[in-house]
């Protein structure tokens, strides 16, 4: 019996999707068997969310649902943060199924790596340190006086950057450390993972001098102060601390697409809600569980933007994008940038699409950027203080798709539907 190893890349987009879409459709059983839903969309809806790593949900009363359901969302996102194909490709790679084709069309972000010669060992190390870093934090939450059960569940929708809590308040219930312990793995969780493996071969100096990493934690740090000197100015908050804890939260929550929330965001000042909005567009680093553009094509674009600038002036320069001392592909480039086109048009459709709703044009967008960028938690009436249960059927399917074309990187997803892939005369 002939092996399936000569698996072309289109092979991949299919599989991928396929995989992808079936483990959502198998997820949401758990959710119509226990009761939780009495219609298929919103179990979808939900099953999505989990396994997206987006953390929206359409579940009003989170304290009337069982533990057992509760456990399931949260392990949906610990299953779909590294990726159920590269799961797949790690532990059953007996079907001889050539794991980097898959995992290209797989991996989030623009640039993959390689760590072994094999992507079934890479994908293992790379489960390895996932696995460690979320038995790390169950111990600290635990310490910190969280339930087993909470501490597990917390560090599933953590390290899966998905948002998912078992309570309404979200992350109102947790306490000052938790949130502290929270944000440091959010953190973690948004950097390339690629990074933790040469970090332990090589040292700390593997993450702290990634041009990527680095760009990550500027912006986290200046959109932070941004965001506390404004809501100290404001009056928002009359104790610094407390500003401060709130906005690097929520900052981190944002940009790793963890959608974690405590409190009302929409009740900050407009400045610091468009801020936080800014975010919905960046998302983690590549190979990371993040979703959103990622931060290397974010670099990318505002390093083209330079590079013309500087050409205006000296058109005959030489001026190559590089990115950690290596210069970037022209063909880099241009997928880069016409990643971050698609993504925008997409956006709008879907925002178009929820508007037939009629809920308003910040509802709208907002569901639209959250759902695409796996963020979760968007402003209007799918803010922080409510849920996605005010959308009909349709835009909750609309959203679902989102939800599964912004997971996959979207052309994983929309090549399916293109002429060139089914044309047996092209490869």
């Amino acid at each position: 019996m002939k092996r399936v190893s000569t698996l072309k890349a289109r092979d991949g987009y299919l599989i991928v999707t396929s995989v992808w879409l079936v483990s959502c459709l198998i997820g949401s059983i758990p959710f119509l068997v226990s009761g939780t839903f009495d219609n298929f969309v919103d179990a979808f809806f939900e099953s999505c969310s989990g396994f997206t790593t987006t953390g929206a949900t359409v579940i009003d009363d989170l304290e009337s649902v069982s533990m057992p359901i509760l456990f399931w969302r949260s392990l949906t996102h610990w299953l779909g943060g590294m990726g159920i194909v590269v799961l797949f490709m790690a532990l059953i790679p007996a079907f001889g199924i050539n794991g980097q084709i898959a995992a290209y069309s797989e991996t989030p972000g623009p640039s993959k790596g390689k760590l072994t010669a094999r992507f079934a060992d890479t994908a293992k190390i790379l489960y390895f340190i996932y696995t460690g870093f979320t038995a790390v934090e169950v111990i600290l939450l635990k310490i910190t006086g969280m339930s087993w059960f909470d501490a597990v569940t917390t560090s599933f929708s953590t390290m899966g950057t998905g948002g998912f809590a078992n309570t309404s308040s979200n992350a109102g219930s947790f306490s000052v450390l938790a949130k502290i312990i929270v944000i440091i793995f959010m953190i973690i969780a948004g950097i390339n993972f690629n990074l933790y493996y040469k970090a332990l071969k090589h040292g700390i100096k593997a993450i702290t001098r990634d041009q990527e990493a680095k760009f990550y934690f500027r912006l986290i740090a200046i959109w932070s102060i941004l965001i506390f000197v404004r809501l100290i100015s404001f009056g928002v908050y009359s104790d610094m601390p407390g500003a401060l804890l709130d906005s690097v939260f929520h900052v981190v929550s944002i940009i790793t697409t963890t959608g974690f929330t405590f409190g009302n965001y929409e009740l900050w000042p407009t400045f610091s809600k468009m801020m936080l909005f800014l975010l919905f567009f960046v998302g983690g680093c590549a190979c990371s569980t993040g979703g959103g553009i990622k931060v290397s094509r974010v670099q990318i674009a505002l390093k083209l933007i330079k590079r013309s600038f500087s050409l205006r002036v000296h058109p005959y320069r030489v001026a190559p994008i590089t990115i950690n001392n290596s210069e970037v592909s022209t063909e880099t480039t241009i997928r880069s940038v016409g990643f971050i086109f698609m993504y925008m048009v997409t956006l709008l459709i879907g925002s178009l699409l929820i508007s037939i709703d009629r809920l308003g044009f910040m509802t709208s967008l907002s569901a639209s950027a959250a759902c695409l960028g796996n963020v979760g938690p968007g402003f209007g009436l799918v803010g922080p203080a409510f849920t996605y249960s005010a959308l009909s059927g349709l835009s909750k399917m609309v959203c679902s798709m989102l939800m599964l074309a912004g997971r996959l990187e979207l052309y994983t997803v929309f090549v399916l539907f293109s002429r060139y892939y089914w044309n047996p005369n092209r490869s």
